[in-house]
């Protein structure tokens, strides 16, 4: 697209969960609301008119580009990944741990923009190999600054893992260690999320300040009512938490407490989600894609919000106009860069029309 090229997008163009614009235009890139003059013998656009419902570019709140199920991987699978994500209709990631480094996606016009939380903070022998930093409770606070410096204002701790001699999940750090690198972060400006499976850790984690919990299949009534109160939002993956019986099944031999508990976790995740939403704990929607999962699954996300029992609405607004928001990235404002998805129906009426996206347009280029 030239920079002389306008886009009539005809909308509807859907603003937020409940208000639409008839129309819509981008110009050099942006999008306005205002219809263009246009010098005559410019273009009236490369895609000429676009009819179809214009949402922002969609949200992956919980995803690893520059992982693969062995590990990491080299940058052309890592831009496999991001560009399976763009044209599922993901614009916008949220990279919740990452070993590889990838800042040169930044430079590429056709790939999603990250917000990366730089990499996993893992207690000694209790992660996955190679993926996280694997460190003791008295170096977490400086670790976290300093990974807080290499993301874009996260950094990820890994809050519970098995213990092998426990033989089930069991929390990773205590409570005086976590509050300490939770008011570091905070004090450089950044914000602190974590891996949590199981319940024993969420209690510490929440009163030391966590800003979001990933996955959150542990939560209970009290730590339910506690994130509520906190603002602590959940990002609970449910395509990935549905690998546990696998999980389960792999470990039974020679862990048989921890594989009952990942399948009592997993016969009650929806019924989780849906607590956590009815409480007012806020949810937004992530595949956690890279390792065993592949990328472009946010459709299948947002369906297992609503399978859960969140509102079709409210689960659109969890991939979308919200979570942008959370993440401080602008949706479908005046002015704003002009990264969008337009799709052949209205996804707020169903939210499977989300896997069908006829155009997706990035930083105001169309690209399908």
């Amino acid at each position: 697209m030239r920079g002389d090229e306008v886009l009539h997008l005809s909308g509807p163009v859907l603003v937020g969960p409940d208000d639409e614009a008839p129309e819509a235009w981008v110009v050099g890139g942006r999008l306005t609301f205002d219809r263009p003059a246009l010098p005559a013998g410019t273009a009236a656009g490369e895609a000429g008119r676009i009819e179809g419902w214009v949402l922002p570019g969609l949200v992956d709140a919980h995803c690893h580009i520059g992982l693969g199920p062995q590990g990491p991987v080299g940058p052309d699978v890592a831009e496999r990944q991001a560009s399976t994500d763009r044209d599922a209709g993901v614009l916008l990631i949220r990279d919740a741990g990452s070993p590889v480094d990838t800042r040169w996606i930044d430079d590429r016009e056709d790939l999603p923009r990250v917000v990366r939380a730089g990499r996993h903070l893992a207690r000694t022998r209790r992660y996955l190999k190679d993926v996280g930093l694997e460190l003791e409770p008295d170096d977490l606070p400086a670790a976290a600054v300093e990974q807080a410096g290499r993301g874009d204002g996260w950094v990820k701790l890994v809050g519970d893992w098995i213990d092998r001699e426990v033989g089930d999940l069991a929390p990773c750090w205590p409570a005086d260690a976590l509050k300490a690198a939770i008011d570091a972060v905070h004090a450089v400006g950044g914000r602190v999320t974590a891996h949590c499976f199981g319940e024993d850790c969420l209690p510490d984690l929440l009163a030391a300040g966590i800003d979001c919990i990933e996955h959150g299949t542990g939560l209970d009534d009290d730590t339910r009512t506690e994130a509520a109160r906190r603002g602590v939002a959940i990002v609970p993956t449910l395509v990935n938490i549905d690998t546990f019986p696998d999980i389960a099944e792999r470990a039974a031999g020679k862990f048989p407490v921890y594989a009952s508990h990942l399948r009592r976790l997993h016969e009650q995740r929806h019924a989780t989600v849906a607590a956590a939403y009815e409480e007012g704990v806020p949810v937004f929607v992530g595949t956690d894609a890279g390792g065993v999962l592949p990328h472009g699954l946010i459709a299948q996300e947002v369906a297992e919000l609503v399978t859960a029992g969140v509102p079709r609405t409210a689960a659109l607004d969890a991939a979308c106009w919200g979570a942008r928001s959370w993440l401080g990235r602008p949706g479908l404002e005046e002015g704003a860069p002009a990264d969008l998805v337009v799709y052949p129906a209205d996804p707020r009426e169903d939210v499977a029309v989300l896997a069908r996206p006829q155009l997706v347009v990035l930083r105001g280029r169309p690209l399908r």
